[in-house]
């Protein structure tokens, strides 16, 4: 019985009913309806869980022995059925083909949720993309760039030389579809150090297909996912978490939030299926501040929530959580929870211990207190814009003065300029119009700044200044000389 020796495979290969939904693409209920029989599968699906239970052919076999007992029974039924009901009956009961022989309907579909493919996923083999440049890019080590070793986790691993690592990932993208995946630790470490190399240049703006490229390996390793045996299966997940992540992040700096929320969803769950926390709060964060860029509290509020459930116990997520749920209070307009959530993230930083840090790579004290108080200086400068309370942006300007502080010298210019304009933003809802412009002023008169285009966070940060300069009236001209200014920007 297919059924039976599905659940077999399934338990052999440490699997819960809802991960194997997963690696298939169903619904946690269907892989619990073919294991008791309500559910037929289909030659694809039984294949593919054939190869990624490494039951060898036993669920092939099953499976063509249990459709065969079908067909049997299907013949008999039909054949009972024109014996007795006649011809007229059986043109009653479908459709009617050459010579009147009776047509069979199309066997149903899968009948488990339809799951969208990836954005960009194309119908027939993606051209493989060319890389960016790897000197001066490329880690000597992992971790780096906040991304552990999915093979050896923090210990330290040495990534190949820049030569190496360009011909392993060539190696692993022309894997054949049906091979056996390439999971050795040198193609791990190559691709987990690529990976950092995207990122880099994707803040960075230096080389103009990040985007796809990081795409493109990442449909190589989700169609080798399924095919690795039960060991490199969890590495394979953490590298497609991480891939699907920063795909997200790479699309959300374009502004394209729709397709990046797509990404971060299969990040989520390609990092449970790895056990990932660190990858499932970071997809988590980025969610959350989707929501709140399309201006909806409450999906922000329910997706800061789900933070600290995907890292029970963590102070550092504990922190993050907090953070993220002022930000969307504060877009609510709710200051009593905004100030209670800043408040208690600050209570989780004073806790952060060695075992946060083992979760999370990127993490110290000084980044997480720099996040911290950067987040809670924009949900209470938030707050203080809807309710238009002087007192709430003084604070929020003390905030940003110790994030600022907390600044690295070796940062990106656009993140200094978030910072900028975060603080000018403080001084205008505090009622301080002169403190506002005398920091805008270096920035604006700057020709570089917006070359190239702005990232999409940095940019929601310049329309909201720019509204409330717009929204002054009766101020010195050099106000609204800044507000258009800011509108050219912002264009």
């Amino acid at each position: 019985m297919f059924g039976a020796r599905l659940r077999h495979w399934r338990r052999s290969a440490g699997l819960t009913q809802a991960r194997l939904a997963t690696l298939v693409g169903y619904d946690h209920t269907a892989i619990s309806k073919l294991e008791h029989g309500t559910r037929r599968a289909t030659p694809r699906l039984a294949a593919r869980l054939d190869g990624l239970l490494g039951a060898e052919g036993d669920l092939l076999t099953a499976f063509r022995a249990a459709e065969e007992r079908q067909e049997h029974q299907e013949r008999s039924e039909h054949a009972d059925g024109v014996a007795h009901a006649g011809s007229a009956a059986g043109a009653e009961h479908g459709r009617q083909g050459q010579y009147g022989q009776p047509v069979r309907p199309d066997p149903p579909g899968p009948s488990g949720p339809v799951r969208p493919p990836l954005p960009g996923w194309p119908a027939a083999e993606p051209v493989p993309t060319a890389l960016p440049p790897l000197g001066g890019l490329l880690p000597a080590r992992l971790p780096d760039y906040g991304l552990l070793c999915p093979l050896h986790g923090a210990t330290g691993c040495v990534v190949p030389p820049a030569a190496d690592v360009a011909a392993l990932h060539a190696g692993f993208c022309a894997t054949a579809p049906d091979g056996p995946p390439r999971t050795d630790a040198d193609t791990v470490h190559a691709l987990t150090g690529l990976l950092a190399v995207h990122i880099r240049a994707g803040e960075e703006h230096i080389h103009p297909g990040i985007a796809a490229a990081v795409e493109h390996t990442l449909r190589v390793i989700v169609r080798q996912l399924p095919l690795a045996p039960a060991d490199p299966r969890r590495p394979l997940a953490r590298l497609a978490a991480e891939y699907a992540h920063a795909a997200g992040v790479l699309r959300m700096q374009r502004g394209r939030n729709a397709t990046a929320m797509a990404c971060f969803d299969r990040a989520l769950s390609w990092s449970e299926l790895a056990d990932d926390p660190a990858t499932q709060v970071a997809a988590l964060s980025d969610m959350s501040t989707l929501a709140r860029l399309e201006g909806d509290a409450a999906s922000a509020l329910g997706y800061a929530r789900e933070i600290t459930r995907a890292a029970p116990g963590r102070h550092w997520a504990g922190a993050m959580a907090q953070v993220y749920q002022a930000r969307a209070h504060a877009l609510a307009g709710d200051v009593r929870e905004t100030v209670r959530h800043v408040g208690r993230a600050r209570l989780h930083l004073d806790h952060i211990g060695s075992r946060d840090e083992s979760d999370a790579p990127w993490l110290t004290i000084a980044s997480m207190h720099l996040r911290v108080e950067s987040g809670a200086a924009a949900a209470l400068r938030d707050a203080a814009a809807v309710v238009g309370d002087p007192g709430l942006a003084r604070r929020a300007l003390d905030a940003a003065g110790t994030a600022l502080e907390l600044l690295a010298p070796e940062q990106l210019p656009s993140a200094r300029l978030l910072f900028r304009l975060r603080i000018a933003d403080c001084h205008l809802c505090a009622d301080d119009p002169q403190a506002a412009l005398a920091l805008l002023r270096p920035a604006l008169e700057d020709p570089a700044v917006g070359v190239g285009g702005l990232p999409a966070l940095v940019g929601h940060e310049l329309r909201g200044l720019r509204d409330r300069l717009a929204a002054r009236r009766g101020g010195p001209p050099e106000l609204a000389a800044a507000a258009r200014r800011l509108d050219e920007l912002a264009r």
